[in-house]
């Protein structure tokens, strides 16, 4: 039987559910008066999503602090994003304690991103087995392969954005991997660093397509008009850079075998200590799919 790897970007889930309730003062607090929004919206959306996708197996990742490898490459990486609100605080730990306690298994690295360990997870694991990856980040898009596929939340806990490799392919004219090269001179606002100015996305992918990559564009500048050719001339330092940035890191260490990742079949047991832990929803909502 073909083993079904879910592999979970904790982090978005948790900032997801936490923004949607948040947004109409719902924290969701337990007797102490800890928020617990996030967590119990995070876990909700993982049990909806086994029903949904039938996997077998289960690994969640999570980003480690706000300093990474990237940051030490360019000071600017993600400066430009606000503070998390102090009612998100607390639910960082917790939601890798209710991770835990519902029978998986957490990621986190110092210094990686979650994109970095779930890039190496889908690298580990790819061959003879199915992964989907369930995650709100579109430079992931450069890790889909043949046996990959890559939910993109879109509404609710039912609702994805999916893409195949075939569906990329398609649509974009390049293999995945050059994503990232195309990140590179479109850059990314959220993440704070800038690509080429004045190259938009419509000209990074095009300049790829024909390209190939960021060198290919660099060797071949001569060629492109002469507004393109300034500009890009003007910042290769940052274009490379910027490529830097956008590329995951898949040569992360994962020191665990796939099986230690099997997921509960039922989640009675677990129930009866969320219950008692306060975490009440968690438990309708398992009892509501059928799961405990």
């Amino acid at each position: 039987m073909t083993k079904h790897l879910l592999v979970v970007d904790g982090m978005a889930l948790l900032f997801r559910s936490f923004f949607a309730s948040a947004a109409m003062n719902q924290f969701i607090r337990l007797e102490d008066g800890t928020p617990t929004n996030g967590v119990q919206g995070f876990a909700r959306h993982v049990l909806t999503a086994q029903t949904l996708m039938q996997p077998t197996h289960i690994a969640v990742c999570w980003d480690m602090g706000v300093h990474t490898f990237r940051n030490d490459l360019f000071e600017g990486y993600k400066s430009n994003r606000p503070a998390p609100p102090e009612e998100m605080l607390p639910q960082f730990d917790l939601a890798k304690d209710i991770s835990e306690m519902l029978g998986w298994t957490n990621f986190g690295v110092k210094g990686l991103e979650a994109d970095d360990l779930i890039g190496s997870m889908v690298k580990k694991w790819q061959n003879d087995n199915q992964i989907t990856v369930i995650s709100g980040d579109k430079d992931l898009l450069q890790i889909l392969n043949p046996s990959t596929t890559i939910a993109f939340t879109k509404k609710g806990y039912t609702e994805y954005d999916v893409y195949t490799m075939e569906r990329f392919i398609t649509e974009y004219g390049i293999e995945p991997e050059q994503f990232a090269h195309v990140k590179a001179f479109m850059g990314d606002a959220s993440d704070g660093y800038p690509g080429v100015r004045g190259i938009g996305p419509k000209t990074a992918l095009k300049l790829i397509q024909d390209y190939g990559s960021v060198d290919g564009v660099l060797a071949s500048l001569h060629e492109l008009k002469a507004g393109q050719q300034i500009k890009i001339g003007e910042h290769q330092n940052m274009l490379k850079l910027s490529y830097e940035l956008a590329k995951i890191d898949s040569d992360a260490q994962i020191d665990c075998a796939l099986d230690e990742l099997i997921i509960p079949t039922n989640y009675a047991q677990q129930a009866e200590q969320l219950q008692e832990s306060g975490f009440r929803l968690i438990v309708k909502h398992a009892k509501a799919l059928g799961m405990a």
